[in-house]
């Protein structure tokens, strides 16, 4: 029997054949921090990548998963708050102009008139 030469190791390839490969002739191994594309993440977390891919850490990347989707929440609610008070606003100018307009006859009339340009 044919002895292994023992400065080679074994290495199982894609299609799951063994070969025996000098660990010298291998490409070295990266050793600095992981390189993140940002063009490679899914578009919910690129956020998260960028944070982690500038060591910022897990800390960042936790409050922006917990922090992100409540603070779309507050501004969706803060401009929901907005709209209904333009349409209360809106309807209780026109309610105004209405009963000036149908109580007060010429007066009123001109009243109401003076009141829209405003």
């Amino acid at each position: 029997m044919e002895s292994l030469p023992t400065s080679r190791t074994v290495v199982q390839l894609p299609d799951g054949t063994h070969a025996y490969i000098d660990p010298h002739a291998l490409p070295a191994q990266q050793t600095g921090p992981q390189v993140v594309h940002i063009h490679q993440a899914a578009p919910d977390r690129t956020v998260q990548r960028v944070a982690l891919g500038s060591g910022i850490g897990a800390g960042a990347v936790g409050a922006s998963v917990y922090f992100g989707p409540m603070l779309v929440a507050a501004i969706t609610s803060m401009a929901v708050s907005l709209a209904v008070v333009a349409l209360v606003v809106v309807v209780t100018g026109w309610a105004v102009v209405t009963v000036v307009r149908s109580v007060g006859g010429a007066d009123g009339k001109a009243a109401a008139k003076t009141l829209r340009r405003r």
